[in-house]
């Protein structure tokens, strides 16, 4: 079963760093081209928004990696601390609280996207290139389920030996 998950986190890796290096080649093309054509007198109206977006993508996307590889910002006084005094199972005890915890509060996360969502889709309109809003900032939930799972495989897989 952990091989099933694993197959899965392997995926999710690479279409985050795929798509993270899309978005981010994207973002400085566009800019690029927004800067050579305001010396020319031309403007696209529908690049800023949609590099905002981008920026935005890249956020979850980066985060996503991160969580993959273990590497969030974290204040690890204790985890160092139970490490050298050799206190594994402790350290791995709080390491699963604290999985637990993000999986909880990314869920809740992700709920209360959807209702943003709604509310956008009711009360906003077109952003550019004939792009509903509510469509645009979809990219929240979908972020958050990316982070939600390489936090769930973080630990499913803490309890392999």
């Amino acid at each position: 079963m952990l091989k099933f998950f694993t197959y899965i986190d392997t995926l999710v890796y690479k279409f985050s760093l795929y798509a993270l290096i899309v978005a981010i080649f994207t973002m400085l093309s566009l800019t690029i081209y927004a800067i050579v054509m305001r010396l020319f007198s031309i403007t696209s109206l529908w690049i800023d928004p949609l590099v905002r977006h981008l920026v935005f993508l890249s956020a979850f996307l980066g985060g996503s990696l991160a969580i993959g590889r273990r590497q969030l910002i974290a204040i690890d006084i204790v985890a160092k601390y139970l490490e050298s005094t050799n206190r594994l199972k402790i350290k791995l005890f709080f390491e699963r609280i604290i999985y637990i915890t993000c999986i909880f509060t990314l869920t809740w996360l992700i709920f209360g996207s959807f209702k943003f969502i709604r509310e956008t889709f009711q009360y906003e309109g077109i952003d550019f290139l004939g792009i509903h809003k509510g469509f645009l900032v979809s990219i929240i939930p979908f972020g958050f389920s990316l982070m939600v799972y390489r936090f769930f495989y973080l630990f499913i897989s803490s309890f392999k030996k």
